[in-house]
């Protein structure tokens, strides 16, 4: 029972993640006479599980007075890059595939979520960046890998 409810909350993202993503800054894409411009901002993170892998994801946000008061839906438009930055280090067994960060883009249940699966046969690691409304999904996707090396400074 209590396993089926931690996968059930895994699956709406309400689970115990706890990343929180670093704003590096944000580009004007368009401006607005009125409200927030439309832009383009890049997001940190530090793979929560795998010490040593950092993901810079950039993503659309809408302008205009909805998007300055928070409610306007941002686009399904975004990227993904992950690179090693330290000794890659992994505690436990990672397993093949885990939801590694989460982020809200709009009020009503739309995320981007990122998953890191594990190429064992290549010893490589795969983060997908999924958009996705908790109603019907949205196809929407970026990927990056970071192959497991020694780390040389």
């Amino acid at each position: 029972m209590k396993r089926n409810l931690r996968l059930y909350l895994l699956l709406l993202g309400i689970g115990t993640l706890n990343v929180q993503a670093e704003e590096i800054g944000c580009v004007t894409t368009s401006w607005k006479l009125i409200g927030a411009n439309h832009k383009v901002c890049i997001q940190a993170f530090d793979d929560p599980r795998v010490a040593g892998v950092s993901c810079h994801i950039s993503q659309a946000k809408k302008g205009g007075i909805s998007g300055a008061l928070g409610l306007a839906e941002d686009p399904s438009q975004f990227s993904i890059a992950c690179r090693q930055t330290g000794p890659i280090v992994i505690d436990d067994k990672l397993p093949e595939q885990e939801m590694a960060f989460s982020s809200d883009t709009s009020l009503f249940f739309k995320q981007t979520r990122v998953t890191r699966l594990f190429d064992v046969k290549r010893n490589t690691l795969v983060y997908i960046a999924i958009s996705r409304k908790l109603i019907d999904g949205a196809p929407a996707n970026s990927i990056s890998t970071v192959p497991i090396r020694p780390w040389r400074k």
